[in-house]
Parts: structure tokens; C-alpha cells; sequence
């Protein structure tokens, strides 16, 4: 949870392939042996994760000031009990990053040994916790709040380490740390700099060197995939070591003097027990809240599902085990998580084997260990900090206009600590939402023929009934008024109001409607306050698309399959005919004059209307399998019914906008990568239509299409969204579509849309990545604006 994590190349634990996603006639893979398994992916991911384990362990370490074994220990038991244990098999524990500070202070007051004991302590009470099942609980923490704690955390660690990297010793506090930093800054310790600034200077373009022109960027490409942190590391080491510089180098103590757990002596207990409860409870909070989040963004990028309870009881074994083997607390992190991802694990044997190359390193190479310079570890841990306080979490916090909630979280983290930088963001939050609660602006506008409107804005609660009062009273007697209320709550009290001054006025001889503007489509609010949907509202618009959640839906394996069909026919007549029947009577009268054509998938997961917010009359709408667009005059390939689709909505209709649709699991991309189409003998329909996407996979060879976001997370991923662009060239291939685009009449749009996390993609015409559709753009019934070009 340190760094923003990206999607990478995953599959689920126990085998390689996940099942067809578009229907039963596409042969699954013969999922692979574990043993293979394990050799071919976690065995060189398991390389990857410890080779960046190491030396961040270290650097957690140095900056609690504790001994630097308890990293490696720590680190031990996040890959080998949280790994074996955990509920998220693909995440990769060890040394929390946000519990630096905390670590810290506990190893100064009270000692290292008793800081252990915390750290057991708090492993028990996640044990508890994860028992209980309450996992989920501890997601409800606003974003903001965690995003601010983890920047506060950042800061305070890379104000310290910036004093080890100028060859000073950090302070007690990031206030202090602050106050003393001119001075050192005045006078730093040259050889330490040099070294620091060679090791940051190596994270930040280590993996930039694939982006070199030419030759240079392929060997580059090669050399990053070794990870930044262990190669600067090693350079500051080499550095150092090669010069002859006399500099404070890594104190790793013989396993002989390792200083395990001790429980508080009575007299420190009787005295400082609130204290002492006070940061078990803290620790137990931010670590389990991170395992957590940190498990999310995994599933994210890996299209599974954890069982975060088992997750938290994983987390509280590693925790318990490494603070009664004298080690840091434990919780899963993002930086280890991600690097496991993208080197490819399939399993949680990775997470495991990554343990167990610790305990080999920390028991064979502590000579080595021993050469490595503060001033190298501590850029590796200041990075990591400032790495911390991450630009898209603001922007993405001030979107939601959180963003108060988030500073004062990270300042009272800086100035006051992690555990009153908490509650102070969580006051922040409450005041903010206590403010927006009663936050409502009310407006009266005029028509010339003297029609009043009255526009509430925001939540109406008793504390803006007196301005909702104040301005109906302003209304003059006798006149026709219609309320128009934006649908946020409403509370009895403005209720009661509302309902008061409408009988009174209506007495006194006025007309008054009662209008709510329910999100997308007007709706009547009667005097009983029932809503129901306003009959004389012209606009073309829909609801948002919930009501088929938590329903029944047609089961495939049922007896009558036929007749749960027909109950949804009838739930339609029902329901939805009346509300819709004028204006399909409308479209039946007029004709269709869809604006965008949309070629899609034949899956039944995909639905339409659902992901562009549209409604009968929008669309003109191509499914086929794999949203395939046959090239002309392909041998053997070609099918004239996409052809003529095009060109009916290109000619007649004049749409303005075609849009190829992709989307996440596609069977026919699958089919493809099993070379289904190449089969040997008289080819089935469907592998004929298959071949229709060869294009395809002589594009994903040679120049696949790339997130603007994170990588694709398997070859299929890869495929899907390949397949999208190389559709767009073949649909440029018909003279129909080819004089529109030239005349600029016609836009082509590549999209893809993601069943897990519910995301949809656009294809930016200047980057030719995809890449996500934000909040910003969800008015638009399909994101065209995006200039896309095949």
C-alpha cells in the first residue's frame, strides 16, 4: 500500500487459465501440474520479490532504529507464515513502511524488546479480529484518511532519512527533523551524499532505461528488469567500497546477540499500560488496514477474490511469530505485492519460497550485508517516503472534494504522530460531513407569465428549514410555483415544512407541484411523499441501471428455463412498459436515428445499455463473436453481415460514431491463443469466423496494444485489447466508413471494458493506449470526445 499499484500478468492460485468466459463451446487449457507451476512461475518470481526484499527490510530497520536482523526476520515471516496462511495467496508480506514511525517510537521510549511484545500482542488481537470476521469493517476507513496517514508517514520517514543521507542522525521527530535540516544541510558529509544521491539517482532512472532510442533502449529494457532497489544498493556499496570511503556502514549483529521479545515488567505496565494499549491498538489498526487495502488492489490487479478474514488471520500469525522472534511488525505492502504480480507468480508458493531465500540470505551473507553503507539504505527508505505521498491519490481525493480530510490527516501525522494524526482526520471528516449534511441552497427563479421556480440544492434537514422558510415566504400569494427538489435526502422536519407551507398556500388560493429531479429522470413527489415518475417529462433519459442487482436471474442449469424467461417479459410488461411506452410510441412513429454504431461481443456479460447509460433509439448495436470486423476480400474469412451492418449505419442511418468493443475474459480471444482456427482437418463455423482475428494475432506479436494505467494482466488481456485496434484498421478498409473518416463526419473509437472492476477503457488517439474513463466523463452516453484514429 506504500506505491500505487498497477495491474500486471496473473492467474488464479491453483491453475493457469480461468474457464471460457463466452459460453461452454470453447475447450479450456489442461490447467498445469503445481510442481510445473512452481517452477515456471514462482520460482522466478520468488527471485524477484527477495532481491527487492532485502535491502527494503534493511531500510525499514534502520529507520525504527531497531537492529537490522529484526528486518530480515520480519521479512521471513511475512513470505513464510503470511504466506502460507494468508487469504490472498498472491500478496507478499513483510516490514510495514507506514509503521515506521510508530516502530520508532516505541523503540526509543520503551526499548527494542518491548517493541516486540507489542508487535505480538498486536498479532493476537488481529487473530481476534479475523476471527470475528470483521475484515471488511476495516475497509469503511475513508480513503482519505488512509491516503493522508500513508503521505504523513512518507514525509516524517524522508525528513529522517535525509538526515542519514547528509551523514547526520535523525531526530526524535519530523517537527525536529525539520528545524534541524538548514544546519545539516550547511554542512553534509560529502562521501555520504555521494553515495546517497548515486543510490537515488539510480531508483529514479533505473527504470526509465527502456524508454532510450534505439539499441540502447532494448538492452535498457533487458537491464530493468533487474529491481532498482537491489542495483542501488549495490552501486552506492560499490561506490563506497571502490573509493575507499570511510562511511557508517550496516551493523548486522551476529544471530547470537538477537534480541527476542520480552513482556513489560509490572512496574512499566502498572505505568504505562494506556500508553502501551494505546499502541497495540495502533499497530493492530494501521497494519491490518493495510493488509487489507493492500489485498484489494491485488484482487484488483489479479481478477480474484480473497478471503480477507483469513487474510487478517494470516497477518496476525506472521505478526505474533515475528515479534516473538524479535522482528519488525508485519503487513502486507504493495511495493513486494506488485513485484510479485509482474514476475508472473500464479500461486502463493512465491510469497513462500520468497521467505525462505531470506532466511538463506540472513544466515549466508550478513558478511556481505555488513559492506552496505547507511547512506545507500537510507536513499532507498527517503524514496520510498516520498513515493508515499502519491499526486493521483490528491487529485483523486480532491475530485471528491475530500481533499481537506487528507491534508489534515498528513499534517497531524507530521506534527502530532500517526495515532492523533488519525482522529484528527477522522474530525476533519466528521465536521466535513456534518457540514455537507446541512449544507442546502434554495432558489426562486420567475417566468414571464409569473410561474415561480423553487430549486432546492443538497440535503434538506432541519437545519436549513429556516432558509426554506425565509424563501417561500418571499413567494407572492396567488401565483402558480413548482418545486423542483435535486433528490438529495430529505429529512421530516423539511418534510413537514414543505408539505405546511404547500397546504397553507394552495388555502390562500395558489397552485403548487411538487417536482423531485430523481437523478435521471423527473419524478412527481405526492403529498404523501410517494415518487413516482413524471408522465409529462420529454427528456430521453434513464435510470441508473440497479434494479436487475440482488434479483433472480435465469438460471441456465433450471427446469424451465423457458419460463423464467417469460416472468421477466411479464416483470417488463408490468413495470417498465408504462414508463416507457410513450416514448417508445414516439421512436415507433418516427424512426430510428441512432447517432453511434457499437460493435460488441456476443457475451452475455455484456450489456450494452448498462456501460453507455442508453436507451431505445441510441444505439445501433453489431454483437458477433469476439467483435470481430471481417476484412474484405480475406479467403475463406470474410462474412458479408458486419459488412453490410456498416455500411447500413454509415449510408442510411449517418451514425457519427462507430465504437469496437472489447472486453475482459473474451472466449474468441482465447480460442485464438489455442489456435483453435488452425486446427487440421474441414473447419467447424466457429473456426472459420475465427479467422477473422489473425490480424489480430500478428499484431499482439509484434506491436500489442498497451493500458495507459498498468500492463495487461495475461496474454488474453493483451489480446482483447490488440484485437480492438487491429478491428478499427479492418474497419477502415470499408470505402463506406473511409470517406466519412476522411471527411471528418465519422469517428472511430476503440474501447474495452473490464467485467471485474467494472472499468471501462478508451483507446487515446496520441498515445494509442487505453485508458480509463474517469468520473469526469461519465455524462456522456459513450466517451467520443476521446479523438481515436485506427
Amino acid at each position: 500500500m506504500t506505491l500505487d499499484i498497477s495491474s500486471a500478468p496473473i492467474a488464479s492460485d491453483t491453475t493457469d487459465h480461468a474457464p471460457p468466459a463466452s459460453g461452454r463451446t470453447l475447450p479450456p487449457r489442461k490447467p498445469r501440474g503445481p510442481g510445473r507451476t512452481v517452477l515456471l512461475h514462482d520460482l522466478p518470481a520468488s527471485l524477484a520479490v527477495f532481491l527487492i526484499a532485502v535491502p527494503f527490510s534493511l531500510g525499514i530497520a534502520l529507520a525504527t532504529g531497531a537492529p537490522l536482523t529484526a528486518g530480515l526476520v520480519a521479512a521471513a515471516a511475512g513470505g513464510l507464515v503470511a504466506g502460507l496462511l494468508g487469504g490472498t495467496p498472491l500478496q507478499v508480506s513483510g516490514p510495514s513502511a507506514a509503521l515506521t514511525v510508530i516502530t520508532a517510537g516505541v523503540v526509543a521510549q520503551y526499548g527494542w524488546r518491548i517493541a516486540c511484545a507489542v508487535t505480538v500482542a498486536a498479532g493476537l488481537l488481529q487473530l481476534l479480529l479475523g476471527s470475528l470476521r470483521v475484515a471488511r469493517a476495516a475497509l469503511a476507513v475513508s480513503p482519505a484518511i488512509v491516503h493522508g496517514m500513508l503521505a504523513g508517514v512518507g514525509l516524517t520517514i524522508a525528513l529522517a532519512q535525509l538526515h542519514v543521507v547528509l551523514g547526520g542522525s535523525p531526530q526524535s521527530s519530523a517537527l525536529a527533523n525539520l528545524l534541524a535540516l538548514p544546519g545539516q544541510l550547511a554542512g553534509p558529509h560529502l562521501p555520504a551524499l555521494a553515495v546517497g544521491a548515486l543510490a537515488v539517482s539510480v531508483l529514479f532512472c533505473w527504470p526509465r532505461l527502456g524508454r532510450l532510442p534505439g539499441t540502447a533502449g532494448r538492452v535498457g529494457a533487458r537491464l530493468s528488469r533487474l529491481p532498482s532497489a537491489l542495483v542501488a544498493v549495490a552501486a552506492g556499496t560499490l561506490l563506497s567500497l571502490g573509493l575507499g570511503l570511510q562511511l557508517a556502514r550496516v551493523e548486522l549483529p551476529g544471530w547470537q546477540h538477537h534480541a527476542l521479545a520480552a513482556a513489560p515488567t509490572g512496574r512499566l505496565l502498572a505505568d504505562h499500560w494506556p500508553a502501551l494499549l494505546a499502541v497495540v491498538l495502533t499497530v493492530t489498526a494501521v497494519a491490518s488496514v493495510e493488509s487489507l487495502l493492500s489485498s484489494v488492489a491485488v484482487d484488483r490487479m489479479t481478477h480474484t477474490t480473497s478471503d480477507l478474514d483469513r487474510e487478517l488471520r494470516g497477518q496476525g500469525l506472521a505478526n505474533l511469530f515475528s515479534g516473538v522472534l524479535g522482528g519488525l511488525p508485519v503487513a502486507g505492502g504493495a511495493v513486494r505485492s506488485t513485484a510479485n504480480v509482474q514476475a508472473g507468480a500464479v500461486s502463493r508458493g512465491s510469497a513462500v519460497l520468497h521467505g525462505c531465500w531470506v532466511v538463506l540470505a540472513a544466515l549466508a551473507l550478513a558478511g556481505g550485508l555488513r559492506r552496505i553503507p547507511l547512506a545507500a539504505l537510507a536513499a532507498l527508505v527517503l524514496v520510498v517516503g516520498i513515493q508515499m505521498v502519491s499526486f493521483a491519490h490528491i487529485r483523486r481525493v480532491h475530485r471528491h472534494r475530500e481533499f481537506p480530510v487528507y491534508l489534515g490527516t498528513v499534517l497531524g501525522v507530521v506534527a502530532l504522530g500517526v495515532p492523533l494524526g488519525v482522529a484528527l482526520g477522522g474530525t476533519v471528516a466528521a465536521l466535513l460531513a456534518l457540514y455537507r449534511l446541512t449544507r442546502a441552497r434554495v432558489d426562486v427563479t420567475a417566468d414571464p407569465d409569473g410561474t415561480h421556480h423553487v430549486r432546492t440544492h443538497g440535503p434538506l434537514t432541519f437545519a436549513a428549514v429556516p432558509r426554506l422558510s425565509r424563501t417561500l415566504a418571499q413567494i407572492p400569494p396567488g401565483a402558480a410555483v413548482t418545486v423542483h427538489h435535486d433528490g438529495s435526502f430529505l429529512d421530516h422536519a423539511a418534510y413537514e415544512a414543505l408539505h405546511t407551507w404547500r397546504a397553507m398556500y394552495q388555502a390562500a388560493g395558489g397552485r403548487v407541484a411538487m417536482v423531485t429531479e430523481a437523478r435521471s429522470q423527473e419524478a412527481v413527489l405526492d403529498p404523501d411523499g410517494t415518487v413516482h415518475p413524471d408522465p409529462g417529462a420529454g427528456s430521453q433519459q434513464f435510470r441508473a441501471w440497479t434494479p436487475w442487482m440482488g434479483h433472480h436471474s435465469i438460471e441456465p442449469d433450471g427446469d424451465d428455463v423457458h419460463g423464467r424467461l417469460l416472468d421477466g417479459v411479464r416483470g417488463f410488461q408490468e413495470h417498465t412498459a408504462p414508463l416507457v411506452r410513450q416514448e417508445l410510441a414516439r421512436l415507433a412513429r418516427e424512426g430510428q436515428a441512432p447517432s453511434q454504431l457499437f460493435l460488441t461481443c456476443a457475451d452475455s456479460r455484456m450489456v450494452t445499455s448498462m456501460i453507455t447509460s442508453s436507451g431505445p433509439g441510441d444505439l445501433f448495436t453489431v454483437r458477433n463473436v469476439g467483435n470481430l470486423v471481417p476484412a474484405p476480400y480475406e479467403p475463406g474469412a470474410a462474412d458479408d453481415s458486419v459488412a453490410a451492418a456498416v455500411q447500413y449505419a454509415v449510408e442510411v442511418l449517418e451514425v457519427r460514431s462507430i465504437t469496437v468493443c472489447g472486453h475482459s475474459g473474451c472466449g474468441a480471444m482465447k480460442a485464438l491463443l489455442d489456435g483453435i482456427h488452425e486446427q487440421p482437418g474441414t473447419p467447424t463455423p466457429l473456426a472459420r469466423w475465427l479467422r477473422n482475428g489473425r490480424g489480430s494475432l500478428a499484431r499482439s506479436k509484434r506491436a500489442p496494444a498497451r493500458f495507459g494505467d498498468r500492463p495487461a494482466a495475461d496474454p488474453v488481456e493483451e489480446l482483447c485489447i490488440t484485437n480492438v485496434v487491429q478491428q478499427l484498421d479492418q474497419l477502415l478498409a470499408n470505402p463506406a466508413v473511409e470517406r466519412r473518416v476522411a471527411a471528418g463526419t465519422l469517428r472511430l473509437v476503440g474501447m474495452y471494458f473490464d467485467f471485474a472492476t467494472a472499468q471501462a477503457y478508451v483507446l487515446d488517439g496520441p498515445s494509442g493506449r487505453f485508458t480509463p474513463v474517469g468520473a469526469e466523463v461519465h455524462r456522456d452516453p459513450l466517451p467520443e470526445r476521446t479523438p481515436v484514429t485506427a
